[in-house]
């Protein structure tokens, strides 16, 4: 960001450079220029602005900086100028208007009261929209009162005497199991949770274990694995510097790899039944590969009774759903436990976005908000941007409200395609998707609410000579067929899924509701994809009758 001045007026440039170094830096600069934005011009705000006109700066701002911090998943979907007038999804909107805030923060020092002024009101906007974000897809927090949370209090003042700083408190939540509740309001910034390294479990302990001499020699093993066995046996020493951390831990984790045959059967038609049958697999011939030979050639190091699958089962499960990736200060990046952090929950809208990398000055890994959090509300955290069916396999739920990573993948071949007129070339994507279409801002003729880049590879399909969508009898029919075979393929995953099963659920196990519940959010996004092609269908229709004679 500069600060300038023309002789006239007192100016306020920011430019959002598109790094180079971006995997999708085509794909963004041809996005940039189809918006109206030079990739290479600032953005002024003058001191004699109206509030008006600061008011539509931000928002080209917010524009530029939505496509700028675009992920894979967010450029397939809302790659179009339309969708990029409003927010495509709450990591999106927060990493770009934190985006924008970091470059406030860190410009110069304005000359003058103006420019300051003009400083200190965009970051006050800023703030502004980050909290609406916040407010438009906040979940309620209702706390069991009468749930014991009596191992998590014991863990937590463990934590506190040896240096752990917290401003959050643990509880347990409706809906969510154990969760930190904020114990004061917290604004953006502030430091939710502060967890020195003493106590984070990496592979350091690994090093100073009886087994690593051992597991080092094992062929292939890698280092995660090797922490996992020594957290099996690490659960049941009654001498260990963890011991509380590993008391507060449930007794199961109830994550999709635990589903019963009555869950499995159930999942009958989804994409989730064999994601976690390939999961299950692949963890059972880890399994098989080290046991029962380490507690064969070392009983004492690898007790049997400490290594069966169950118990190994259970440690997967909780390296999967409590482990965080994180860089230490000698740049390498470590699968670790976090004690007292593994109380955040997930959320598609968290007040914790950007934690990970080890504080060189505290030794300690913090955790800062990038939204507010109230007095009393539950602190949420971003386990990444997964796909309800990985949180379900690999943690055991869920998520309220709409996840944008929720997507079907389609098995199409992949030719040689040249650029659209969206902007965006088809043959650019190795791979096609879908999702629910109420994501979509673009209804229109030729859009929707489906991918643009999957419908120009329809159409290319059909047509290899396919340009542009110009609004002839030709063209219009041709898109009427492209929408009937997508139709045609989704009518049949639909019937695959089956119909919704009405009875009352109550009784039915953990499993087979989560189950229930996933194969009706499949049902959705199906159901959507056909109202959507049926609608277009309509709409291709009636620009026909326009055309007759």
């Amino acid at each position: 960001m500069d600060i300038v001045k023309d002789g006239i007026d007192d100016e306020f440039r920011l430019v959002l450079k598109l790094s180079e170094t971006d995997p999708f830096f085509e794909k963004k600069q041809k996005l940039l220029v189809a918006m109206g934005f030079d990739p290479n011009i600032l953005l002024c705000a003058k001191s004699s602005s109206t509030p008006d006109q600061l008011n539509d700066f931000v928002d080209a701002l917010v524009r530029r900086a939505r496509l700028v911090n675009f992920n894979e998943i967010e450029l397939y979907f809302g790659g179009d100028v339309v969708n990029l007038k409003d927010c495509n999804s709450p990591r999106n909107e927060m990493e770009a208007l934190h985006s924008i805030l970091e470059a406030i923060d860190k410009s110069p020092s304005a000359e003058n009261y103006a420019t300051k002024n003009i400083q200190q009101c965009l970051r006050e906007e800023i703030i502004l929209r980050i909290a609406n974000v916040g407010k438009k897809f906040e979940e309620e927090t209702v706390i069991i009162k009468d749930f014991s949370c009596d191992k998590e209090k014991s863990l937590l003042d463990w934590g506190v005497e040896i240096g752990v700083k917290t401003k959050l408190d643990i509880a347990c939540v409706e809906g969510a199991g154990r969760g930190a509740i904020a114990k004061e309001d917290l604004q953006v910034g502030d430091i939710a949770m502060e967890i020195p390294v003493s106590i984070v479990i990496s592979e350091e302990l690994l090093y100073e274990s009886e087994m690593f001499p051992i597991l080092e020699k094992v062929d292939g093993i890698s280092e995660e694995t090797m922490l996992l066995l020594w957290s099996m046996k690490e659960k049941y020493n009654k001498n260990s510097k963890f011991k509380l951390y590993f008391d507060s831990l449930p007794d199961d984790f109830q994550t999709g790899l635990s589903f019963g045959i009555n869950a499995v059967m159930a999942l009958d038609g989804s994409l989730l039944l064999e994601e976690i049958m390939q999961a299950k697999e692949h963890l059972r011939t880890q399994y098989d590969e080290l046991f029962p030979a380490l507690s064969n050639y070392n009983p004492n190091i690898f007790p049997p009774e400490l290594y069966t699958w169950e118990k190994f089962l259970w440690a997967c499960e909780l390296w999967y759903s409590n482990s965080m990736k994180v860089i230490f200060t000698d740049g390498k990046l470590r699968t670790c436990l976090i004690p007292i952090a593994g109380f955040l929950n997930h959320s598609i809208c968290p007040h914790i976005m950007n934690y990970g990398r080890i504080d060189a000055k505290t030794n300690s890994l913090k955790f800062p908000l990038s939204r507010k959090c109230g007095l009393g509300e539950q602190c949420f955290l971003s386990y990444g941007n997964l796909s309800s069916s990985h949180l379900l396999t690999f943690y055991g739920f869920l998520p309220k409200g709409d996840n944008p990573f929720d997507v079907i993948p389609l098995d199409f071949d992949i030719a040689q395609d040249e650029e659209s007129e969206f902007g965006v070339s088809a043959c650019e994507w190795s791979s096609h998707m879908v999702r629910g279409t109420w994501l979509s801002k673009n209804h229109e003729i030729f859009y929707y609410g489906l991918p643009p880049s999957l419908l120009d590879h329809l159409r290319r399909a059909r047509n290899p000579a396919w340009r542009s969508n110009d609004r002839t009898q030709e063209i219009l029919e041709s898109e009427i067929d492209v929408l009937g075979d997508l139709s045609s393929t989704f009518e049949g995953m639909m019937e695959a899924l089956g119909d919704e099963e009405l009875e009352e659920r109550e009784n039915e196990s953990w499993d087979v509701k989560l189950t229930m519940e996933f194969k009706n959010l499949q049902r959705r996004i199906v159901s959507s994809i056909l109202t959507s092609c049926n609608a277009g269908c309509d709409l291709l229709q009636s620009e026909l009758l326009k055309l007759a004679p």
